[in-house]
């Protein structure tokens, strides 16, 4: 990282930088003699009162004393994936959004607003990819009014870490009362290598619906409801997969929606006592191979930032960080 104009630091970020990238340069210590330079870089997202923040990919907000900082300037958005497919943030984001589409929306300029029943966060929330054609604070008192006519909790979903995400909006509704419940990984990859897997797929099943003796492996809900039943069975062109178990319980499971090049994997689990076997890789192996022949040529799933064994299975299989994602909370007083 340089930050020298003719052999010196220099710090060439203004306040009028705010939403832009950058690369800071700051001391952190106890004073000069003890302090050493640390790096950030991500959305200088403001620079009030003597601080900076700036918001990392992962959405991580660091504050920056102004009287620590020693270099920075403005870098370009972060920088095009070098392997798997090419995406914009946009793209991705309406893809995933179709689905898991919720049983009831409403647009709020270029909001929108979905509820389910409070099955899952995702489409129990603000999906907010363009201007709501209100003052944020306005359109964000709509939402909490909407969601509690439904007496449900009024969320947020955000993004982080690529080109054209949210990390402002993050910082507005950190200032204005929201906080951050949950964060996940939207991960790309292409589609051949992982239907070109070395997996046994012979138990696996494949169908255009799910049955209730899939929804009996599905951890996500107690009884399953209308909701459930509809946004699972939402979305352009769905498959599930399964593996026969015991008592009438699958071993494995998972649902892929195939979306014009798009194929999308979610709701892969597998009983507790039968992991690391391979079957998570069977299920996923035989959904990508039906998505090929289905014309999909690119791959995309979420994986919570906190789940080390999948995020390594996925990224065994190709699957790379595009952006994080997010979903704030109305804290309620």
């Amino acid at each position: 990282m340089e930050f020298t104009g003719g052999g010196r630091l220099e710090i060439r970020v203004t306040r009028a930088d705010v939403g832009k990238r950058v690369s800071v340069r700051y001391v952190t210590g106890s004073g000069e003699a003890g302090g050493m330079f640390t790096d950030a870089v991500g959305v200088l997202t403001s620079w009030d009162d003597g601080v900076l923040l700036v918001a990392r990919r992962t959405g991580e907000a660091v504050r920056i004393a102004e009287s620590s900082l020693v270099a920075g300037k403005v870098v370009p958005a972060a920088p095009a994936r070098r392997r798997g497919p090419a995406a914009t943030f946009p793209e991705l984001a309406r893809v995933t959004a179709r689905a898991w589409e919720p049983v009831e929306s409403e647009p709020l300029g270029g909001w929108t607003l979905r509820a389910s029943d409070g099955f899952t966060r995702r489409a129990n929330s603000v999906l907010p990819l363009g201007d709501p054609g209100l003052p944020v604070a306005e359109a964000l008192a709509y939402a909490r009014r909407w969601y509690a006519d439904r007496k449900l909790p009024a969320y947020v979903q955000t993004a982080t870490g690529a080109e054209g995400t949210q990390e402002l909006l993050c910082a507005e509704l950190d200032r204005l009362g929201w906080r951050r419940e949950v964060s996940a990984e939207v991960r790309t990859g292409a589609l051949a290598p992982v239907g070109d897997l070395d997996a046994d797929v012979s138990a696996v099943r494949l169908s255009r619906s799910f049955d209730e003796t899939w929804l009996r492996r599905y951890q996500r809900f107690g009884e399953p409801g209308p909701a459930v039943r509809a946004v699972l069975a939402s979305g352009p062109r769905g498959w599930f997969a399964s593996v026969a178990g015991a008592d009438g319980v699958p071993a494995a499971i998972g649902r892929c929606v195939v979306d014009g090049r798009w194929a999308g994997f979610m709701a892969v689990e597998v009983a507790p006592d039968l992991r690391r076997r391979g079957l998570a890789t069977s299920v996923m192996t035989a959904l990508a191979r039906r998505a090929l022949d289905e014309g999909a040529s690119a791959a995309w799933l979420q994986v919570e930032s906190d789940n080390d064994g999948a995020r390594a299975l996925y990224e065994g299989m190709g699957f790379a960080p595009h952006h994080h994602y997010h979903h704030y909370r109305w804290a309620e007083a």
